[in-house]
This record gives structure tokens, C-alpha cells and sequence, in this order.
């Protein structure tokens, strides 16, 4: 096993996969709340934290498939946030049977068209390089971290966004591989019991791209008040509450 996880808990498996400008650490408020029923695994996905950076291409939903496999797990609940969340419906799109429960927090969605904010806040970002500092500022002032930005759990934020940042420059830029056809144009054939989880401040287009997921046959939504794109730092607790009602369910 090459990718870097920590585990905690005991009962039915749990992966949680971490979304972009972030690691595995973004979990520390949410996993231990979770592992009081369940076996709980937070992963760095290749080329983040502590795992290790691909040479060329990678494909992060064959990467869920090796690390369940080597864990072990015939089925597990797969809980996703943004950029985890793409790779969380990707992957229970291509292996159903491995996937117990879904649950997507702001998840990015692949195929959608509308990022157009997000791309704008990304050109901005790219533009201050490579000033990491500049490159902070920027997304920490933007309207995804507008609510985490006044709260504690603030210095975590900035901490992984550095770190992630940092090691983006010193090291080769790789490429993702996605399946195709685009998730976005089979979320009907998702069989999977899913919890969909969105702040209420979220940016708009992750909305919009939300209306999509009304297609998947078993899904439920909930918005978490008062909660940016962030809400796996600020929110864990309530979180925790629509998960665990859920997978209850």
C-alpha cells in the first residue's frame, strides 16, 4: 500500500475521500464522530499529504478499487467532498458493488459545464504564483472559505492549503483520467442509496450542478445552514448527524 490513510473505529468500513486544496487532515473534526459507530479510513489521495505523486497521469477512481482492495473491504459507505465527491460518484458509477452508501458533500461533478466561478477564482489563484502567499489570499478571500475564514478551524484550512500549494510548484504537474462517458450523463443509471450535502452559502454553480443529481433514482438532499464549501471543517457535527441517520435509514 502506497497511499498514506489513517484509520480509526470499529464496525462497517467508511472511506473518506478528501476534495481539492485540502488533505486527509480536513477530516479531523468529522472522523471521529463517525468512528464511534463505524471503521472509519481517511486516505491522501496520490499527489497530496503524505502519499506519494504519480509520474505522469492519474486516475483517481481506480485508485478508490486498489486501496478498498487492499484494505480489504468487500463493500464500504464512500462519503466524497468536491473534488472527492467527482471521484465518489465516478467510482460507484464503475463498481456499484463495492459501494454500501454515498454520500457527496459539495460534490464537483464531471461533464458539468458551469464552473464558471470556481474557474475564475482558479485563474486568479494561478495568476498570483508563485507567490504562495498571494496565492492563499486570494482563495482564502474568495466565497468558498467566506465562512471558515471567521472561524478556528481556519488555521487547519490555511495550513493544508499551504501545504498543498507549496508542493504543487516544487513538484512535475500530472494529469487526471476520468471515465468517459462523463458521469454527468449517466447519474441515472446510479443505483446506489446517496445523502447529498450542501452549505447554503456554497457558490451558485455548485447548485446548479446539484439539479443534476436529482436524476440518481435513491438520493437525498440536505443544505447545512450557515456553511461555505468548507463545511467539512466548520459543520462536522451536524454532518455527522445527517450521515449517521442515514446510513441508519
Amino acid at each position: 500500500m502506497d497511499l498514506h490513510y489513517e484509520m480509526q473505529g470499529k464496525g462497517h468500513p467508511v472511506v473518506l475521500i478528501h476534495g481539492g486544496g485540502a488533505d486527509l487532515r480536513e477530516w479531523n473534526f468529522l472522523a471521529p464522530l463517525l468512528a464511534k459507530h463505524y471503521k472509519v479510513v481517511a486516505v491522501d489521495a496520490r499527489g497530496i499529504g503524505q502519499s506519494p505523486t504519480p509520474k505522469n497521469e492519474v486516475n483517481y477512481v481506480e485508485d478508490v478499487l486498489y486501496f478498498i482492495d487492499e484494505l480489504k473491504f468487500d463493500m464500504a459507505t464512500i462519503i466524497g467532498h468536491s473534488l472527492g465527491g467527482q471521484v465518489a460518484t465516478e467510482f460507484s458509477l464503475a463498481h456499484p458493488e463495492r459501494v454500501a452508501n454515498l454520500v457527496l458533500i459539495a460534490p464537483a461533478l464531471s461533464g458539468f459545464k458551469g464552473y464558471t466561478e470556481f474557474e475564475h477564482i482558479m485563474e486568479k489563484v494561478m495568476g498570483a504564483a508563485p507567490e504562495v502567499d498571494k496565492m492563499m489570499e486570494v482563495m482564502l478571500h474568495s466565497p468558498l472559505y467566506q465562512v471558515v475564514i471567521d472561524r478556528p478551524q481556519k488555521d487547519l484550512a490555511v495550513q493544508m492549503l499551504r501545504d498543498q500549494f507549496q508542493r504543487g510548484l516544487e513538484e512535475p504537474l500530472f494529469k487526471m483520467v476520468w471515465p468517459d462517458p462523463p458521469a454527468i450523463a449517466r447519474l441515472n443509471e446510479l443505483s446506489i442509496k446517496t445523502l447529498f450535502i450542501i452549505g447554503e452559502k456554497d457558490l451558485n454553480e455548485n447548485f446548479v450542478a446539484a439539479e443534476h443529481f436529482r436524476k440518481v433514482p435513491k438520493i437525498k438532499f440536505s443544505k447545512i445552514p450557515n456553511a461555505d464549501h468548507m463545511l467539512t471543517l466548520t459543520h462536522a457535527e451536524a454532518l455527522n448527524q445527517e450521515i449517521t441517520a442515514f446510513m441508519e435509514e
